[in-house]
């Protein structure tokens, strides 16, 4: 049975009474149908955050009037604010380096249908990957990076990204630290995955750092990049326990399961325009 098609209203806007009555009034007005709708007010900035589907075929007019009429609904609020369509696919450009999990997990998601997304290509600084990504059809770029081409290859990764009108972009133990001014121009579209053990466990080794000092738990995060090193906004993350019998390898697979199933939670999170930034923090409705 084929998924049914919603637009998504997703907006934050300074809290005030009658914002929750005035979107549902606009979209009664126009023949919407809700499908879902959450909503969060925070009082520590004083900001409302609302996400709201609507059964598109309800909608008396098609998307680019809907966004047009609801356009005063927002200057009145003042809301950053988008309107999206479920039937549009997102363009993911993923980057990899040599472990490969992330990619074999995000891959087998897309080949089955559960992310419905599309993969224009995958960009490595290694060639490891190439007859995984190339036996599913999708075209693999290989940049290698050293000490003396950063600059260069992070300006041919931007080009890549660009030429395959790349929406997001996600580091699936891609083991690159991107550029400031990357960080800045892909703002809220980069997703990144790391070991939870930061900045306990920070520099080579950090599974058997963590073993040594006889850590409970392993986990993972999923959060967006900044210029600022693994202090973007988190999306998700999750963690499992271990015990003094668990090996240094047991904890690294501990730790892959969880990366991998973080990785996928926070991106389909960022497709489904679930997040919204706040600050250094993410409302996710």
């Amino acid at each position: 049975m084929d998924r049914q098609r919603y637009y998504t209203l997703r907006f934050s806007c300074p809290d005030c009474v009658g914002i929750v009555a005035r979107v549902a009034g606009f979209f009664a007005e126009n023949g919407g149908w809700i499908l879902r709708s959450a909503q969060h007010s925070d009082e520590a900035s004083g900001q409302f955050f609302m996400r709201v589907e609507v059964r598109a075929e309800s909608v008396v007019m098609d998307l680019d009037a809907l966004r047009d009429a609801f356009d005063p609904v927002a200057r009145s609020f003042s809301m950053d604010w988008q309107i999206s369509d479920s039937a549009h696919r997102k363009r993911v450009v993923i980057l990899v380096s040599r472990q490969m999990h992330c990619l074999y997990d995000l891959l087998e998601r897309w080949a089955s249908g559960e992310l419905e997304i599309d993969i224009p290509c995958v960009i490595s600084n290694h060639d490891d990957a190439r007859g995984l990504v190339e036996w599913h059809g999708i075209a693999y770029h290989h940049v290698p990076i050293d000490a003396d081409n950063k600059k260069a290859a992070f300006e041919r990764i931007e080009h890549l990204f660009d030429q395959a009108r790349g929406e997001a972009m996600v580091l699936a133990r891609f083991m690159q630290i991107l550029p400031a001014r990357l960080c800045e121009a892909l703002a809220g579209r980069v997703l990144n995955i790391h070991h939870s053990f930061l900045p306990s466990f920070v520099g080579a080794s950090p599974y058997l750092q963590a073993w040594r000092r006889g850590v409970k738990q392993v986990g993972a995060t999923c959060h967006y990049v900044t210029a600022e090193l693994d202090q973007g906004p988190i999306i998700d993350q999750d963690v499992t326990r271990v015990d003094h019998a668990d090996t240094v390898g047991d904890l690294m697979r501990y730790g892959k399961d969880i990366e991998k199933a973080v990785l996928a939670r926070g991106l389909r999170h960022h497709l489904e325009d679930r997040v919204m930034i706040s600050g250094h923090r993410t409302i996710v409705l």
